[in-house]
């Protein structure tokens, strides 16, 4: 008999591709489950990607907080109320363990389960559960979440490596290209800009190198390190992130800074060098057979501030050499 469970979980890319080994698991473990997920509509083809996903669900939260009136006007918050509510569900697992994804499963009917007070990143989420559980916060957020789970649906943890269940939907197709992902939302976990151009100086005579971009401010920084060589370094189009997810799938390989995009190449089976500044890559880096940290050093790390309080640029990618970065690269 199908069971359908109801993931919350919003936002943001990196976060929500940890969570799809978990699904994988579960369908392996539990194939008689239904999955639908509730994320920011930003990001809703990420959910659908995986074969366990029966439905998606859209919140807009970040565009209602912008736009409140227009959102009650339109009747978006009574359709999303609607939608939420359609379903009884056998469990409506919160894998966030923020307040404002706890109060979004809080609305959905069924057996609401959770991060125990010391397990959830923001502890006064776990009241809004009927079954906190606890999951060691001394790990990588993959295992973590694998852990969650198997505890919620009552399964055994599978000792497989990950699988992010994208191979189908899109198949590894090696190519030329090496891509460079450069832009990232925290200031503090941008690689220097000039060593961006170093490396491009290195990388360009082995194969056309490409720069996706997402904000102005990256498109701009992607332009500028472009210019190093013209005629192998071209500025990738802006697409949506399913064109995204084909381009990684059919890079030679990736230079990333912790970022969603980097999460996703890892996912996909490319060869990824992360560069890791203010963050803990045992915590919440890539994680996939084909990548490799290189982690920058400064007492205060791993800080976790978006903004470095050393001065710009951080002073923990000082040894990052690009000589250093295309020299493991060459060897993934």
């Amino acid at each position: 008999m199908k069971q359908r469970v109801l993931l919350v979980k919003t936002s943001s890319l990196g976060d929500l591709i940890h969570l799809l080994p978990a699904l994988s698991d579960a369908r392996q473990q539990r194939p008689e489950l239904r999955f639908h997920w509730l994320l920011e509509e930003s990001f809703a083809e990420v959910a659908s990607w995986h074969p366990a996903v029966e439905r998606v669900i859209p919140v807009a939260l970040r565009r209602w907080r912008r736009h409140p009136w227009s959102a009650l006007r339109s009747g978006e918050l009574g359709q999303f109320w609607r939608e939420v509510r359609a379903e009884e569900y056998h469990a409506v697992i919160d894998a966030q363990g923020l307040i404002k994804s706890a109060c979004m499963a809080r609305l959905a009917r069924g057996r609401r389960i959770g991060l125990d007070w010391q397990s959830a990143r923001e502890p006064w989420a776990s009241w809004l559960y009927q079954k906190g559980l606890p999951i060691a916060t001394d790990q990588h957020a993959v295992v973590r979440l694998r852990q969650l789970l198997a505890a919620a649906l009552e399964y055994p943890l599978p000792r497989s490596e990950v699988d992010y269940g994208l191979a189908q939907r899109f198949p590894r197709q090696r190519g030329e290209a090496w891509i460079f992902i450069q832009g990232t939302t925290w200031p503090s976990k941008q690689w220097p800009e000039q060593h961006w151009r170093e490396l491009a100086r290195l990388v360009a005579p082995h194969g056309p190198v490409l720069l996706p971009w997402g904000t102005v401010q990256e498109e701009e920084r992607a332009r500028r390190i472009a210019q190093v060589a013209p005629d192998r370094l071209r500025v990738a189009p802006k697409g949506n992130l399913t064109q995204l997810a084909l381009l990684l799938a059919s890079a030679r390989g990736v230079v990333a800074v912790d970022s969603g995009p980097a999460h996703l190449a890892a996912a996909l089976g490319v060869p990824v060098v992360g560069l890791y500044g203010p963050t803990n890559p045992q915590r919440t880096g890539t994680m996939a057979p084909e990548q490799q940290w290189l982690q920058g050093a400064c007492p205060e790390m791993p800080c976790l501030k978006k903004i470095c309080p050393l001065g710009e640029p951080p002073p923990c990618y000082a040894h990052l050499d690009p000589e250093r970065v295309w020299s493991l690269l060459q060897r993934l």
